[in-house]
Formats: structure tokens, C-alpha cells, sequence
């Protein structure tokens, strides 16, 4: 099978500095089919129409909210505990009163880096190591991860709750690809709204994970392809089998290893990772969403590189944070806003 031609709005870029094909240099000739595309393709369409800032918010959601924060820390409610983690966004005092925040059931201690490991203490008594929990439509484990990390990332609400409507209003099944995916959070959530759902990610944990998940739920009959691999490998699979889908979630780490070694730098990567999303875009496509964590970079990095990526696609790319809102102990309290992380989003309109 020969690799899709380029489009008429775009032209292969071999990023600067790129060996030339192992064909090139011994004469050998090798299948288009054989040979994953390691080429960035300039565009040269309008770019689409741009909406920033946008600032999407999370206030919580029945098993979780953000209680307070400050001092490099924030306290959060996860089903039937609070726990208290590290947080560099928090720059600020905390609001609630000493007692509050020793009075949790958890808390991690340790590296404080984003992906730095350390291990949970719990005040008043041990803890097993996971527990129901409920977001949207989609059940899942909370888990005491060594790496402060629990399942979930709440701030996703954001862009999940405005996948379910999408999902919801199209009026036909729609395909959606969960790259990075995780424990599937998201996956469980798409496909109970009626999607087909492709979820990839590298590690096998994850992906039991995710099983684990989906079996909590008694979701075993939704339509989820659980896919242990190299993200990277796939989507690079799919473009060159013409599979399409109409959305995408992408949520790649600063750094990441796949199942075979395979190396993921988000700075050096995620231009190509982009540039092969949209070309596995059907053509009515309802998006194409980009999270980043801990990067040192402004959204109007990512923001550029979308639009760029998405020229002569029309629609719109909007971008900025992703925030959670304090809600007290109750969760009805409003407070101050936490940044989380920067997102893309591509939109057909």
C-alpha cells in the first residue's frame, strides 16, 4: 500500500538537520508502506480563524473538587477522601485554617517535580490502594500512585464534557481516537455517549488499568479498542491505512518510552505527532484537542503550531488553560483558580 499523496494545500518539509531516507543513502529501494513518515508537511492554506484566550474551568464534579490550595499545595476531595498534594502553580497562602488541612486521609510526600516519585502517608489510618469513583458517566479506580498521581486528571472535565455533547448531538456514530490515554477515563466516557472508541498508550499498566475500569462499570460491551503501543507507530499505521477519525484527544507527557523502547520528546515530536492528526481527520471531523503538562512554554506555542498544522482546514483553533476552581469544603464556595496546563483545540466551526 503506497503512503497517502501530500494535499494540495501542503508540501513535505524534512525538518532540518533529518538523515535521508536509508534508500537514498544504499541505493535499495523501499516500500512507501515500509517506511513511517518522519516529515512535517508545510501548509500553505488560510489558517483557521483563532479565539484566544480561552480559559476553560472545572469546578468539580460529583466525586471530586478542588478544596483550597496555597503554599505549593492544594487540597482535594477524591470520592471519600481529601487528600493534599504537591502543587508549584499554588503561589499563594492557603485560605482554609491549619485544622482543615491536617484533618486529611492522605497525603504524598516527596519529589515535588510533576513526575518526580515519592510515596503517600496516611494520618489516620492505612488505605487500600484504590477506590471507587464516578465522573460524568464513567466509573473508574482512584489509585495511590508513586507518582502523586491518582487516575484522573479533573481538569480534563473540561474538554470531556464538550466531547459527550459532541458525541451526543452528531446524529450518526462518530470515531474517536484517545492518544496517550491513560486509565481511559475519557474512553469510557466517549463510548458511553455513543462513540466508537480507539484508545492507545504505551504502558501495559495503564492499559490494565483502563480494563480494570471498564469492568467496574460493567462496560464490557462498549465499543473500546484497548491498544498497547507507541503512539507515535500507530497513528503512523493508520495514516498509511486511511483509517479516519472524527475526534482526537491527544495528551502526550514531556517524555515518554513505548512498549519497545521507543522514545517520545514532546519538543522534538509533537509537530509530526500534529501534522499526522490531521491528516487521519475525517472530513466532518469534530476535533482535534491538544493538552500539555509541564512544559516551559506559552499556549500561544501550541496555539501557532495547530493553526499551522490546520490551514486550509477552515474552523477555528481556540487555546489557553486549563484552570480548577477552589469550591471550600463543600464545593460551593468559589475561589481562586488554579492553572493546571495549556490546550489547542481545533474546531470545524
Amino acid at each position: 500500500m503506497q503512503a497517502n499523496p501530500a494535499r494540495a494545500d501542503s508540501v513535505p518539509f524534512v525538518r532540518k538537520g533529518a538523515d535521508k531516507p536509508a534508500s537514498q543513502k544504499t541505493g535499495m529501494k523501499t516500500a512507501a508502506a515500509e517506511s513511517p513518515r518522519a516529515e512535517v508537511r508545510i501548509r500553505t492554506g488560510a489558517k483557521p480563524q483563532e479565539r484566544i484566550p480561552v480559559i476553560l474551568e472545572t469546578k468539580g464534579a460529583r466525586d471530586y473538587h478542588l478544596i483550597d490550595s496555597g503554599d505549593g499545595l492544594k487540597l482535594e476531595q477524591y470520592g471519600p477522601y481529601r487528600i493534599v498534594r504537591p502543587e508549584a502553580q499554588a503561589l499563594w497562602p492557603k485560605t482554609l485554617p491549619p485544622h482543615v488541612w491536617d484533618n486529611v486521609d492522605s497525603i504524598f510526600t516527596g519529589d515535588t517535580d510533576e513526575d518526580g516519585m515519592g510515596r503517600w502517608r496516611f494520618p489516620k489510618a492505612a488505605l487500600g490502594e484504590t477506590w471507587p469513583m464516578q465522573v460524568l458517566d464513567a466509573e473508574f479506580y482512584g489509585r495511590f500512585t508513586a507518582f502523586r498521581h491518582v487516575g484522573v486528571f479533573p481538569e480534563q472535565l473540561a474538554h470531556w464534557s464538550w466531547m459527550k455533547g459532541e458525541i451526543e448531538t452528531a446524529g450518526r456514530p462518530l470515531k474517536v481516537l484517545n492518544l496517550f490515554g491513560y486509565t481511559g477515563v475519557a474512553s469510557l466516557i466517549a463510548a458511553k455517549a455513543g462513540a466508537e472508541v480507539t484508545h492507545v498508550d504505551a504502558s501495559r499498566k495503564a492499559i490494565g488499568w483502563a480494563r480494570e475500569n471498564q469492568a467496574l462499570g460493567r462496560a464490557e460491551h462498549l465499543p473500546i479498542r484497548w491498544i498497547c503501543e507507541d503512539a507515535m507507530k500507530f497513528i503512523q499505521r493508520e495514516e498509511r491505512r486511511g483509517s479516519r477519525y472524527d475526534i482526537i484527544l491527544t495528551d502526550p507527557p514531556k517524555f515518554g518510552r513505548g512498549p519497545n523502547g521507543e522514545v517520545w520528546q514532546l519538543f522534538d515530536h509533537l509537530a509530526l505527532m500534529l501534522d499526522i492528526c490531521r491528516e487521519i481527520l475525517s472530513p466532518e471531523a469534530r476535533g482535534l484537542v491538544l493538552t500539555a503538562y509541564s512544559i516551559r512554554a506559552s499556549f500561544y506555542s501550541i496555539h501557532e503550531l495547530m493553526r499551522e498544522t490546520m490551514r486550509g482546514r477552515g474552523g477555528a483553533v481556540e487555546s489557553g488553560e486549563l484552570i480548577l476552581r477552589e469550591g471550600g469544603l463543600d464545593g460551593n464556595e468559589p475561589g481562586r483558580a488554579l492553572s493546571t496546563s495549556l490546550f489547542s483545540r481545533w474546531v470545524p466551526k
